[in-house]
């Protein structure tokens, strides 16, 4: 029996990275107010590293959304592995030239990874696993983070770039 509604639950699982670096920050703020130079420096040291931890955990909780697409999403050295019950495929970071956002029939919004050989893997934003690809998309040389964050919304029902890596030319496929 659980003494917590669930969808409140859900709100504080999402929630929980964010929550714990602001708590953080509040333990900093306590060090700090112990008093002597030491405490203040090392206070300030905690709060500052916590809240920046925070802003990149809010980041990141924007793409936690609620798991409704088939399939899991994996990442393993450098390679993304969508598994679905239709498709699926593999493509590695150090290969991608190109990320776009689009709707598939509609209604789900899927990742389009291509590669330098032109293979292209689709990947649903609400797979298992899939807000971990934030973490490894804004290591990206050139990702425009606010691009990156701005590709949950808006519209999406033709292509959206995303990213693009300098120095290659886009290939023209038809999908």
């Amino acid at each position: 029996m659980s003494f917590i509604r669930p969808e409140l639950a859900r709100t504080f699982l999402r929630w929980r990275e964010v929550l714990a670096g602001l708590a953080a920050s509040v333990a900093g703020l306590w060090l700090a107010g112990l008093g002597g130079p030491a405490m203040l420096v090392l206070g300030g040291l905690v709060t500052a590293a916590s809240l920046a931890l925070s802003v990149l955990a809010w980041r990141r909780m924007r793409f936690r959304v609620e798991v409704e697409a088939p399939g899991v999403v994996e990442i393993d050295e450098g390679r993304i592995s969508y598994f679905g019950p239709l498709m699926g495929g593999a493509v590695d970071l150090s290969e991608l030239v190109e990320i776009e956002v689009i709707d598939v029939a509609g209604r789900r919004r899927c990742w389009r990874l291509r590669q330098a050989d032109a293979q292209t893997l689709l990947v649903p934003m609400a797979a298992a696993g899939a807000e971990r690809l934030y973490d490894h998309f804004a290591i990206l040389p050139g990702m425009d983070s606010s691009a990156l964050l701005g590709a949950l919304s808006g519209n999406a029902t033709t292509a959206r770039r995303i990213w693009a890596r300098r120095g290659t030319q886009r290939h023209l496929l038809t999908d």
